[in-house]
């Protein structure tokens, strides 16, 4: 049986292109025990690449060139996906992420994490061969245009972090 994750389709926004692909939740995936090694292993081994370690952000922010995805290996957290600096709350979504959950985040979607407890750490891995991510903010006076532009330019991942060649990313993002 395979692993299907939540998944929500969000808005482009005035201030965060977001992404026509949804933002895709797997519950409770990560092998046991839960360790970062063992995450970095689990989504490295499905051509997705680790480039840190991090904790609580609470800048909304997001990446108009490239993919994200973060395996959660301590605490919990609510992320609001969505909105830019500049966007109201309530145009985005909130998610509650656990110890052992992945998040993947296309490129261009706003993220920030809105509470966590003290120990909420996740390893953040990005496909292989891809940019070294950017931040923007998504404050008023950025050329949206253009980052909605390099947004639709980044290329699809070649598997799921999570479940690989055959994995649910593929064919929901391909659809979208």
């Amino acid at each position: 049986m395979a692993l299907e994750p939540e998944t929500y389709y969000l808005k482009r926004n005035q201030h965060a292109p977001n992404n026509v692909y949804p933002v895709l939740v797997y519950r409770q995936c990560l092998p046991l025990p839960v360790s970062e090694e063992k995450t970095t292993a689990f989504l490295e081994a499905h051509a997705w690449e680790k480039k840190g370690t991090w904790g609580h952000i609470g800048v909304r922010h997001f990446h108009p060139n490239v993919h994200e995805c973060y395996g959660v290996i301590a605490g919990e957290s609510t992320m609001l996906v969505g909105c830019g600096s500049d966007d109201p709350d309530d145009s985005g979504q909130e998610i509650e992420l656990l110890v052992g959950d992945v998040i993947v985040l296309p490129a261009g979607t706003g993220h920030c994490n809105l509470q966590s407890t003290k120990n909420y750490l996740y390893v953040g891995v990005y496909p292989s061969g891809g940019p070294m991510y950017k931040a923007e903010l998504g404050k008023e006076g950025a050329d949206v245009a253009a980052l909605r532009r390099e947004v639709d330019c980044v290329a699809m991942p070649m598997e799921d972090p999570v479940t690989g060649k055959g994995g649910a990313l593929l064919s929901l993002w391909s659809r979208a």
